[in-house]
């Protein structure tokens, strides 16, 4: 069976934290801090694997987990750096945030990589806040958290050429009878209850192949969730063409084709504008039936009008297969022709903080008594504080005040006892216009001091 979606938690590792010690020797009375940095914690990628073909293992195992980095040590020793974590995923995985619905990545190629999970950094050890007032710093940062976040994971396959038309037109018989492929066939609606895919050979031994895919649970209305439309038109995006397969002999309830031919043009429009815009080769099958024969002239000469090159075919006898193949092997040549002469870069969106400024900062009222700071940096700056030591609180303070963060609230008017709310930091304003801890002792040095809320 083949199982296409998947909804995964990614958490990359947390940074190590920076170490505050202090040489310590024999005959070194006063040695100076030597606390090392903490290791930057390992990412989580996606890795496209070329001989996976289906999302089953994630039915299995949704939770991943990046290593941590190490805690700095003394002697100015840093923490190991933390492994990334590469899961594998299919050719076609179409990868997107679960809860904002951003696309994160489209991985197509083989060994394709994208980090969906960045690793935190590796805290500072006191040895970086060292300076001439200040000898013996007790400072040293917390690793900055790992990022998280459920993703949902889409496998759309990737095939040249995709067979589209109502069931029983005789799909999975046209794929049997131009491939090695062997689909599951039978004279009655929806006997393919998943996409099948078959190599098709032109030319013989060395000359063009391509791949072509049997599209099931097409019928009117599928695009909005009709018959096993919602489940399996995605996969026909992909495609480079397509063949439309008609029943030419109407079938049991006598159907006209072009009325279907309407149907599944407009369900593949309303599902994907793009796909109007594909290609389309018409495969008027059953020919070698009487009733078929009968309706081809008027068929083929409807189709042409409309500008769709046809073809009459019969899936049970072979006859016209061979020159469809031809056809549709042409057709991709000068598709390829085409894309060559453009050159255009595929267009595939992945997750990426580029051309964001971390320094930007952001702050907004949200309530009478409440604030909301926002910005990479900040919120990582505050992440990574310890607020249980004075000196960490105090140099927190002074990037309030040097980023003009803190005027800003005095200017949006924020009062004693309000709440300023940073990342998963809850501060409250107080007296001296500093920031104080939530529910915290007033400390010794009368000065605001902050920790996690």
């Amino acid at each position: 069976m083949l199982i296409d979606r998947a909804r995964i938690y990614v958490k990359a590792g947390d940074g190590g934290n920076g170490s505050a010690s202090f040489r310590r020797e024999k005959y070194v009375p006063r040695g100076g801090p030597d606390g090392g940095d903490g290791g930057r914690a390992g990412d989580v990628r996606l890795r496209v694997k070329p001989n996976l073909t289906s999302l089953l293992p994630f039915q299995y195992n949704q939770r991943f987990k990046a290593e941590n980095g190490g805690a700095g040590r003394k002697q100015q020793m840093h923490g190991k750096a933390g492994d990334d974590l590469i899961i594998d995923v299919p050719p076609g995985t179409l990868v997107w945030d679960d809860e904002t619905g951003e696309v994160l990545a489209d991985l197509t190629d083989p060994g394709e990589e994208v980090v969906v999970a960045k690793g935190g950094r590796g805290g500072l050890g006191n040895t970086h806040f060292k300076s001439s007032t200040r000898q013996a710093p007790r400072l040293a940062e917390l690793g900055e958290p790992g990022e998280e976040r459920w993703l949902r994971l889409e496998l759309r396959l990737i095939a040249d050429v995709g067979l589209v038309g109502l069931p029983n037109a005789g799909k999975s018989t046209l794929l049997a009878a131009a491939s090695a492929a062997r689909p599951k066939i039978a004279d009655y609606p929806f006997t393919t209850l998943e996409p099948n895919l078959g190599v098709v050979e032109v030319g013989g031994r060395g000359g063009q192949t391509f791949v072509l895919a049997d599209i099931p649970g097409l019928i009117e209305g599928a695009a909005g969730g009709a018959g096993l439309g919602h489940e399996f038109l995605r996969h026909v995006t992909r495609t480079k063409a397509l063949v439309h397969v008609l029943d030419a002999s109407g079938g049991l309830e006598a159907r006209d084709p072009l009325d279907d031919f309407t149907t599944i043009n407009a369900e593949l429009a309303a599902f994907d504008a793009d796909l109007a815009r594909k290609p389309v080769l018409v495969a008027l099958n059953k020919v070698d039936l009487a009733e078929a024969r009968e309706r081809l002239p008027g068929l083929r000469a409807a189709l042409e009008r409309e500008g769709y090159p046809v073809f009459e075919i019969s899936t049970a006898t072979g006859e016209g297969v061979p020159a469809l193949m031809n056809a549709v092997a042409a057709t991709l040549r000068e598709i390829a022709t085409r894309q060559q002469e453009a050159e255009k870069p595929q267009d595939r969106r992945r997750y990426t903080l580029a051309g964001i400024d971390e320094r930007a900062w952001e702050v907004n009222r949200v309530s009478a008594h409440h604030f909301a700071v926002t910005g990479i940096g900040i919120e990582r700056f505050t992440k990574m504080t310890n607020f249980a030591v004075d000196d960490a609180v105090e140099r927190f303070q002074k990037v309030l005040e040097t980023s003009g963060i803190e005027q800003e609230l005095v200017h949006q008017g924020i009062g004693p006892g309000d709440v300023v709310h940073i990342g998963d930091h809850e501060l409250v304003w107080g007296d001296q216009d500093e920031l104080e801890p939530m529910s915290a002792p007033a400390t010794s040095r009368g000065r605001g001091a902050a920790r996690r809320g």
